[in-house]
């Protein structure tokens, strides 16, 4: 286990190559940081860390640079999560605040992602088996077509146009139906829904019962969509300012994947925590050279999906989780006011 003044040093050596992208000196360190020794010292400081792996040097220079293991201990030994300023965070209310459904939500939170953190941003749609209904409307739109409003608790609106052919949909059914489903479903969790509807056509009168079955058909068809694996990707622009370099095209391919995308940004856990994988940890190879910053977001300690940025392991850790963090609770806030 290192000590705190080896921390301080690894501290210190991460904050420089960051923010330089040049390999750092142990002359550069006590001239640029307080850690209260002699740069002969500091040597003997990066010496050890080198042997222990936390550093390395990436040519014959004097200068070291994390490796993935010191990144790791820099992240897990943060004290704090770099905050955003008043200003960010008014932008980010502003910004988040004048999206009207869940897919204006999402491609807002990618865009803002990206521009805060300067990284590659990835949100996922709230899961579906995560999600009830709210309201579902039925609005009549001739003698045998019907709109179809599913509206869920995690702001998800799905629309479908019923189509009866040749059967007549009379206003008074319509309404019947809406009352019996909202009756039935509101509340009830959307995987749920297919047992509880079941019977339903049984149990209205025989003429309602052909606009019944035409509407559920078209409801369990919109539940079998698996709204949980749609991701959304943006700013891979950023990308080019990284230090991917021979790697860039193997990021890339692995972006192009839904499922990479999935698994990159994991289960869904409780809101407040926030995961940084780095490197290796990575499981797709391709990913070896990146990081990945994920937390998930959701209506009070129920997280609905998650939402991350990607970006070379060569990042600016605190202000990334400070971005991720404030972002997705700001995306659940919205969501419990919908």
């Amino acid at each position: 286990m290192l000590d705190e003044r080896k921390l301080a040093v690894l501290r210190a050596i991460v904050e420089d190559y960051v923010s330089t992208n040049e390999p750092v000196g142990s002359k550069a360190l006590a001239d640029r940081h307080n850690l209260g020794v002699s740069p002969a010292t500091v040597r003997n400081d990066m010496a050890m860390l080198e042997d222990e792996g936390y550093i390395a040097q990436p040519h014959t220079s004097a200068g070291r640079v994390p490796t993935d293991k010191g990144y790791r201990l820099f992240v897990d030994r943060l004290s704090t999560v770099k905050p955003l300023s008043p200003a960010e965070r008014r932008a980010i209310e502003t910004f988040l605040g004048g999206a009207v459904d869940l897919d204006e939500i999402v491609l807002r939170t990618v865009r803002l992602l990206a521009q805060l953190t300067r990284q590659v941003a990835v949100v996922q749609y709230p899961m579906l088996t995560r999600s009830y209904v709210q309201h579902i409307e039925l609005v009549p739109l001739g003698p045998s077509r019907v709109m179809m409003v599913l509206i869920t608790n995690t702001g998800r609106v799905e629309q479908r146009v019923v189509d009866g052919d040749a059967q007549d949909f009379t206003e008074t059914a319509v309404a019947d139906l809406r009352s019996v489903l909202n009756a039935r479903l509101a509340g009830k969790w959307l995987t749920e829904v297919p047992d509880l509807v079941a019977d339903l056509p049984e149990q209205l009168p025989a003429p309602d019962r052909p606009l019944a079955a035409t509407v559920l058909s078209v409801l369990l068809e919109s539940l079998v969509e698996k709204h949980e694996e749609r991701v959304v990707l943006g700013g891979t622009a950023n990308l080019a300012a990284g230090d991917f370099s021979a790697s860039l095209r193997e990021v890339l391919e692995a972006l192009e994947e839904n499922v990479v995308l999935i698994r990159l940004l994991g289960e869904a856990s409780d809101p407040s925590i926030l995961t940084v994988r780095i490197g290796a940890e990575n499981l797709h190879q391709g990913l070896h050279t990146a990081s990945v910053v994920s937390a998930g977001y959701g209506v009070g300690d129920q997280a609905l999906a998650k939402l991350g940025v990607l970006g070379p392991t060569r990042m600016d850790y605190p202000g990334t989780m400070g971005a991720v963090r404030a972002v997705a609770r700001y995306v659940g806030q919205i969501l419990a006011g919908s």
